[in-house]
């Protein structure tokens, strides 16, 4: 009997001091765990929203050494199990040393998180506000699509186009939501947002497009009168140039007459169109018509004006040629004398000489009854452009 209660007491000691040993290790094995599964949760969040931080590679380290001391435990544990089964012990050290790694690796977690407490702490609350986001998303692009379907302006291609988009964000919002991906379903959000935005602007543009176009158009004819009573000045100014110039002064203007006709007619054409457009409630068709009618208007415009400004130009040059050389040679001065403040004279010196011989040959050229002005204001302005180009290489030089 008394060998029974000697048992039965020793029995007791080792169960109650597996217990506290089991204890003491799972209270620093759960601190340890919960600090992990924190700052792990964070890690995930920061991954999917934030890759490009690289939060995972550098949770890594860390993330082994909490399963490192976690296996510590549970190895521990089995042996505890033993121990309270057979009646045997473990060193008391061998216990401090598993406890021991669990606060250090707990403490590593610590140490990461508040390394990076703002960045993880952002990710989790933009994470978390995920499928709030895409829900959100979700109500105003249905509600958008949903006006567009109702309004009168429905038939308006911008209108058509911008609803096709946002078909098409919502498509691919719900594959997103679908595959589970939080960064991807907040870029799918996202997107979604802006092609519903998109959407609006365009049902709010809707109302003004007929007037913007009535505009537009008027706008358009009065340009297009315009630009024909600027043709009717070609064939005089072109037949001056010919009488009062060199034939080489004028080749290049040979087309200028047809080509601007040919421009003025495509406009007129493309404005007839955008009033039919007009008339048939498709204001889009009619300022889109009425943006290229603009550009032909454009194209006619330059080439009357090439003709009348080049008889201009050429007989202004012919009552003063020396005063266009004179503006020439002041920026060759100027030029000449940046290079000796800059002691780079061997290296541009002959350079610029050289566009001063140039000069003279130019000025030399202008003989004969029609002597070739043309050719005269190419050379001056050839001139003029390369020693602008020498300048600005020898003002780079301190550079």
């Amino acid at each position: 009997m008394a060998g029974r209660r000697r048992g039965w007491f020793r029995t007791t000691r080792n169960t109650e001091w597996v217990q506290q040993a089991r204890q003491v290790l799972t209270t620093a094995f759960l601190d340890m765990d919960q600090r992990q599964s924190i700052a792990e949760a964070a890690v995930a969040a920061s991954a999917a929203l934030f890759p490009e931080r690289g939060m995972t590679a550098r949770w890594e380290p860390v993330r082994a050494r909490c399963y490192g001391a976690s296996g510590a435990y549970l190895a521990l544990n089995d042996r505890l199990d033993q121990a309270e089964r057979e009646g045997g012990t473990i060193p008391q050290p061998e216990i401090d040393g598993v406890i021991r790694g669990l606060a250090d690796a707990a403490r590593g977690v610590d140490e990461f998180y508040r390394g990076n407490q703002a960045h993880l702490e952002h990710a989790v609350a933009v994470y978390g506000s995920v499928p709030q986001l895409a829900a959100q998303a979700r109500a105003q692009a249905q509600r958008s699509r949903q006006a567009a379907e109702s309004s009168p302006y429905a038939g308006y291609p911008s209108i058509r186009q911008c609803a096709a988009a946002v078909d098409e964000a919502l498509l691919t919002l719900e594959a997103a939501v679908a595959g589970g991906a939080g960064g991807a379903i907040r870029e799918a959000a996202t997107r979604l947002e802006t092609r519903t935005r998109e959407l609006s602007s365009a049902l709010e543009a809707a109302p003004g497009k007929q007037h913007s176009a009535t505009t537009a158009l008027s706008s358009a004819a009065t340009r297009l009168d315009a630009a024909r009573n600027r043709l009717d000045r070609v064939p005089p100014a072109m037949s001056a140039l010919l009488r009062e110039f060199a034939a080489a002064s004028s080749n290049d203007l040979a087309n200028n007459e047809r080509q601007a006709r040919e421009a003025i007619a495509a406009a007129d054409a493309d404005l007839a169109r955008a009033r039919a457009a007009l008339a048939a409630n498709d204001p889009e068709d009619a300022l889109d018509l009425t943006t290229t009618a603009r550009a032909h208007l454009a194209t006619a415009e330059e080439c009357a004006e090439a003709v009348t400004d080049r008889l201009a130009l050429l007989r202004q040059v012919r009552e003063q040629p020396a005063d266009r050389a004179k503006a020439v040679r002041f920026k060759l001065r100027d030029a000449q004398m940046l290079a000796v403040n800059k002691g780079v004279v061997p290296q541009w010196g002959s350079v610029l000489d050289a566009q001063a011989e140039r000069l003279d040959r130019a000025a030399a050229g202008l003989t004969g009854r029609h002597p070739d002005y043309w050719a005269y204001v190419s050379e001056l302005d050839a001139i003029s452009a390369f020693v602008a180009g020498v300048v600005e290489r020898m003002r780079n030089t301190d550079r």
